[in-house]
């Protein structure tokens, strides 16, 4: 039987019919502003607060006091203790920038990789990750490396990347196809808003509801509506992609 690993977020597990496969490499895809980093956050924070899991935090974008500021400011208020407690580990834009090449970052972080303490890890983003490399096919090589080592190391990853379309059927990246999932986070101008959606694309190994679901992100973080009635895009219903899929 497959082992599921449960995110926490609201509405979330119950779309994967029950969480994220054990080991599995999540993209978690958007264009900025989407929520990608609060869904990472969250996934950290409910890891500790709820199932007693620790989690590494690897972001090539922020400083570690940015990101405690940002998780508290959502109403993630342990998250500094969790810290400090080494339950979250964080490699801040400071750390993992300092070699300067991926090869020696990657060295420095393979003990905690390995550490059985660990069960989840956020790269926030993918984006910035593949900016260490020339072309297509050293992107390639050093991302199936280090999905494997994640996945050896018993880890349950997401990873973020940027997306520049609104629609994801039009921006796909190498990176869709080297990981067990795709999960797309979108935002749909609606007069002077916009409606936000999210959509698991693919999860392999396991069945979920492949539809698009409106979601807000409020103190607390992001929660997922499975009913969407009441939200719409652009006056028109969510895009129905299907029941459920695998």
């Amino acid at each position: 039987m497959t082992e599921l690993v449960k995110t926490g977020v609201e509405g979330l597990d119950s779309i994967l019919n029950g969480g994220i496969v054990k080991d599995a490499a999540v993209l978690i895809s958007g264009n900025p502003g989407t929520g990608k980093s609060i869904l990472g956050l969250q996934y950290l924070y409910n890891g500790v607060d709820q199932f007693d899991e620790g989690g590494l935090y690897l972001t090539f974008e922020e400083a570690e006091d940015d990101i405690r500021q940002a998780a508290e400011s959502i109403g993630f208020d342990r998250w500094h203790e969790y810290v400090e407690s080494g339950q979250i580990k964080v490699y801040d834009k400071r750390t993992l920038l300092r070699d300067g090449d991926f090869s020696s970052t990657l060295d420095r972080i393979l003990d905690d990789l390995q550490d059985t303490s660990y069960d989840r890890l956020v790269l926030d983003s993918l984006t910035m990750f593949q900016l260490f490399f020339d072309d297509e096919k050293e992107q390639r090589q050093y991302l199936l490396k280090f999905i494997d080592i994640l996945k050896d190391s018993g880890l349950t990853s997401l990873l973020t990347t940027e997306q520049s379309a609104i629609f994801p059927e039009t921006d796909i990246g190498l990176e869709n196809f080297l990981t067990d999932g795709n999960i797309y986070l979108i935002q749909s101008p609606a007069g002077a808003t916009s409606n936000r959606y999210i959509w698991v694309a693919k999860m392999r190994k396991q069945s979920i509801k492949n539809s698009m679901f409106p979601l807000e992100i409020a103190h607390g973080g992001i929660k997922i509506y499975e009913q969407a009635a009441g939200f719409s895009m652009v006056g028109e219903s969510p895009p129905w992609f299907g029941e459920e899929t695998e």
